[in-house]
């Protein structure tokens, strides 16, 4: 069974590109419990290493630390925080939403994303979508000096708040960062099934950083480790809401299998790997296609070429204050991962690579 509290925990922290310390002060305190041998690049993605046989294939496997969030880049004499968005942000989810701005001392200041009152509107202006240039966050402060007072700066992390929420049923929980806190507790359900276990490979199990902007931590953490196969686990956007036509992926029905992204298609030794792995544990999946990327689109292209997939969940609301999974997905996704993980021995993955 998966550790839910410690995935509760995970969602909580703040953690936005390139602010990631809590989240992964947090991820190696876990480790450490799984393994006494860690690995942390220079832009702080980090990982856990499970060593099986010698000279066996080297497996990566990342989720990432990192949110959507936002920067403080300027305070205005009354006291009102301007800021630019990291990640993918759609301005429509964001007015009026709580936020934290997390000083450079660690101090959480809680806040909202300003927004205009109807009554106060303009006609014109209530059919206008609000550009994020226009936002701004309140800290409830009068003054820029008051601000300051609180130890906000520009630079300063801004990251959504939003406590989890367990919803009606059961089986569903809405949270920020999902996107991609679970691909982190995965990563850890990994280390720990896998903590002295007999397993054909050299497992690298953590997360990366910066992913949100570009994939960055994941090319770093690559040149680093020089895996031979690479998994990225993430949430990816539930295409089964209102006003979707068409879409992939269905709260519910397992775990997810990338097709391909606009960062990666996947070899198809890997894709029958991976369906062969599923439908031998009797796991279910699903297909997905996806116009984003994952940490795969930079990893696969590292070195001399690394095999790779992205596997994961389907969230709904991704990239917004809070975004909801199902818990039977996330299981059947720690399943699916450990047993293929299990069977990756240096035979498979010259199959995989061959094709």
């Amino acid at each position: 069974m998966v550790n839910w509290n410690r995935m509760k925990e995970l969602t909580q922290l703040p953690g936005v590109p390139g602010a990631e310390g809590e989240v992964r002060e947090v991820l190696s305190q876990y480790i450490a419990n799984s393994t006494s041998e860690m690995l942390q690049d220079r832009l702080g993605g980090l990982f856990g290493v499970l060593r099986g046989k010698e000279k066996s294939p080297k497996v990566m496997v990342a989720g990432h630390m990192d949110e959507v969030g936002f920067m403080v880049t300027r305070i205005t004499e009354k006291g009102f925080l301007k800021f630019q968005t990291l990640g993918g942000w759609w301005s429509q989810v964001m007015l009026a939403q709580r936020i934290q701005v997390v000083t450079r001392s660690g101090k959480r200041i809680p806040g909202v994303i300003g927004s205009i009152p109807t009554h106060l509107l303009k006609p014109e202006m209530r059919k206008k979508p609000i550009d994020v240039t226009e936002m701004f966050i309140d800290v409830g402060a009068d003054s820029a000096d008051e601000v300051e007072a609180l130890g906000i700066c520009p630079g300063d992390a801004v990251a959504p708040y939003f406590p989890d929420v367990e919803m009606a049923g059961g089986t569903r929980i809405l949270s920020k960062a999902w996107d991609n806190r679970f691909g982190c507790g995965i990563a850890l359900e990994l280390l720990d099934a896998l903590k002295g276990q007999k397993h054909p490979n050299t497992v690298f199990s953590g997360a990366t950083v910066q992913e949100e902007v570009g994939l960055r931590g994941a090319q770093v953490a690559a040149q680093m480790i020089q895996p031979d196969v690479f998994f990225a686990v993430d949430a990816g956007p539930a295409g089964d809401t209102p006003g979707v036509s068409d879409g992939y992926g269905q709260l519910g029905k397992g775990v997810v299998i990338r097709l391909m992204d606009r960062s990666m298609v996947p070899l198809p030794g890997m894709r029958e790997f991976l369906i062969e792995t599923a439908k031998r544990e009797g796991i279910p999946y699903q297909f997905f296609v996806s116009q984003g990327g994952t940490d795969a689109g930079a990893v696969h292209t590292t070195g001399e070429g690394v095999p790779s997939a992205a596997l994961g969940v389907c969230a709904r609301y991704i990239h917004s204050h809070a975004a909801m999974i199902d818990k039977d997905d996330v299981e059947a996704t720690k399943r699916f991962l450990v047993a293929a993980v299990k069977s990756l021995d240096a035979a498979t993955l010259e199959a995989i690579r061959k094709g």
